[in-house]
């Protein structure tokens, strides 16, 4: 496992899938900004047939006002990228850019701290859609 994501497994279909993660992300006071469907693009940019992929780019407002206040940069770091994807077996898998891990690069405490916020909330929308 990467040490800048963490993942889980999906309990439904993949548009099922997508529709849980937005509506739990929600709950926590995030809104998706930016949907990128990764298949659709592969396909129409260069006829690769893949599985479906979307990268979900989560914000919660509260939180990123704050970092940018900390760290104006801090802006590249931004959204929170959330992908759902379906797996060669056919099963869906979702996994979150770690806020904490990606933050702790700037190396200041609060922004470590904030990040460790954020990806607590990002940990319970992992646990309502964990399958």
């Amino acid at each position: 496992m990467s040490q800048f994501v963490f993942s889980v497994p999906a309990k439904g279909d993949f548009e099922t899938t997508v529709a849980q993660v937005t509506a739990a992300l929600k709950v926590e006071g995030f809104g998706v900004l930016t949907t990128i469907d990764v298949a659709a693009t592969l396909k129409a940019k260069l006829g690769i047939e893949g599985r479906p992929y979307v990268i979900l780019g989560a914000c919660n407002p509260h939180y990123a006002h704050q970092a940018l206040e900390a760290d104006p940069d801090i802006g590249a770091l931004l959204p929170c990228n959330v992908v759902v994807r379906t797996e060669a077996d056919g099963s869906v898998s979702v996994v979150f850019m770690d806020p904490a891990a990606v933050l702790g690069m700037v190396d200041r405490p609060q922004i470590t701290a904030l990040g460790i916020e954020v990806r607590d909330k990002l940990q319970r929308v992992a646990d309502a859609v964990r399958g």
